[in-house]
C-alpha cells in the first residue's frame, strides 16, 4: 500500500510539472490532513491594480494659530509651523482675510516658507503681517483677538 501511495505522489508531482502554467491536474484523490489541503495553482498570479489620488494632510489642525506680535508702530507680524504630509510635489497658497462680516484692521499678508512641499511632506512656516494696523475698534488689554483667517490652497508644483 504504502508503495502505491508513493507512485501516486510521485505520478501527481510528475503531472504538475507537465501541467500548464495556471492550471493543475490533480489525479487520484484530494491530498488531505484532517481537511482538504489548498493546492497552490503555479505560475497563476493575478495583478490588482487601481488609480491612485492625490492626497494631503495638514496634522494637528486644531492646534495651528499665529499670534500676531508688534514690529513697529502700525506692524505686526507672527508664524506657526505646519507639518504637512502628501503623495505629490505641492504649492501651498495662503489666503488671508479678516473674519466673516468684518473689516479689516489694516493690510494683511500671508506665506509659507517654504511653500513648495515634496512627496512625504515636510515641516513649513505659515507666517502672517498686518501693515497699516488701526487698532481704534479694539478696547486695550483685550487678549486672543481674533482679527484674521487663513485659508490655504495647494496646488501640484511642477
Amino acid at each position: 500500500m504504502l508503495k502505491k501511495a508513493l507512485f501516486v505522489v510521485a505520478v501527481v508531482a510528475i503531472l504538475g510539472v507537465i501541467a500548464q502554467a495556471g492550471e493543475i491536474k490533480q489525479e487520484g484523490s484530494w491530498p488531505y490532513t484532517p481537511v482538504y489541503t489548498p493546492v497552490e495553482i503555479p505560475d497563476l498570479l493575478i495583478p490588482v491594480k487601481m488609480d491612485i489620488g492625490y492626497w494631503i494632510h495638514i496634522k494637528d489642525q486644531s492646534k495651528i494659530s499665529i499670534k500676531l506680535t508688534q514690529d513697529s508702530i502700525h506692524t505686526y507680524s507672527g508664524c506657526a509651523s505646519v507639518v504637512v504630509e502628501c503623495n505629490f510635489k505641492l504649492k501651498l497658497i495662503p489666503e488671508i482675510g479678516p473674519p466673516a462680516g468684518e473689516t479689516a484692521i489694516g493690510k494683511f499678508s500671508a506665506s509659507f516658507n517654504p511653500a513648495v512641499i515634496e512627496p512625504t511632506g515636510a515641516t513649513t512656516q505659515l507666517c502672517a503681517t498686518l501693515t497699516e494696523a488701526n487698532l481704534k475698534a479694539y478696547a486695550g488689554g483685550t487678549t486672543n483677538v481674533v482679527v484674521a483667517y487663513i485659508k490655504v490652497y495647494v496646488v501640484p508644483a511642477p
